[in-house]
């Protein structure tokens, strides 16, 4: 079966397993083009690990995680690195390099990936930060700005090399709710300006509903999903108790 036309992933049939201990299973649910894709759920029903099957670092027991019409995973390590590049991913803590800038954190992977020049990458470099609110931080070090201008700086390396997709691993854990806010802001401004597809691993309320336009809830009970679709929606009209007393905080 092909995927619907405006699907940027596709998962079908996944399963996730560490050993013999199975995460989850029979994952199925479409990420299109221009969403903003939550994978929410309580603790320890494998959000994270579910981003790392779709960003190529741990292949699934079963299943299959499409980019277009293209499997990830039944594909060879040339096409895979093909696909890789179409994706960039911020991970929870930022991954900073401490020792680098923040414009030499940038342009690491456009000096390993792209034939520009320096003075070429410091421009790019100088256009990311600016795209995230940090124009003119380029020379500071990592342990000398906040944490929240960590996570945009963290942004700004995984949009180096102009990926369609863009992945975040709890973008606002440690943050203040200013600061929480602040990024969510920017994360829609980014998706409005640039058509990216974002997919985000939170459990914070706040973000869910504030950014969020699709989403896949996972189960660490019965190690599936329950349902998908958009937040607000699902609110409304899913009926699921688990599901409601994770976005009401149990307040339903």
């Amino acid at each position: 079966m092909e995927p619907p036309a405006d699907a940027h992933i596709t998962v079908r049939n996944l399963t996730m397993a560490y050993g013999d201990f199975i995460i989850q299973r029979d994952l199925n649910f479409t990420i299109n083009r221009g969403d903003i894709f939550i994978i929410m759920g309580g603790s320890g029903c494998g959000k994270s690990t579910l981003m790392r099957h779709l960003v190529g670092l741990k292949a699934p027991r079963a299943g299959q995680v499409l980019y277009g019409g293209e499997s990830y995973w039944d594909s060879d390590p040339a096409q895979q690195h093909h696909l890789k590049r179409r994706f960039g991913v911020m991970y929870q803590s930022g991954a900073l390099w401490s020792s680098m800038t923040l414009a030499e954190n940038i342009a690491l992977l456009l000096e390993q990936y792209t034939d520009l020049g320096p003075e070429q990458i410091r421009r790019v470099a100088t256009l990311k930060l600016a795209l995230v609110g940090l124009r003119g931080f380029e020379d500071f070090y990592p342990a000398e700005i906040s944490g929240g201008m960590q996570k945009r700086a963290g942004i700004a390396r995984a949009m180096a090399l102009d990926p369609e997709i863009l992945f975040f691993d709890e973008p606002s854990a440690g943050l203040d709710p200013i600061s929480a806010k602040n990024l969510d802001d920017l994360i829609l401004e980014l998706r409005e300006s640039l058509g990216t597809t974002m997919v985000i691993v939170t459990h914070e309320l706040a973000s869910i509903f504030a950014i969020g336009s699709n989403s896949v809830f996972l189960d660490p009970e019965t190690k599936t999903m329950i349902t998908t679709g958009n937040p607000h929606t699902l609110l409304k009209e899913c009926g699921n108790p688990k599901v409601r007393a994770f976005l009401t905080r149990g307040a339903a």
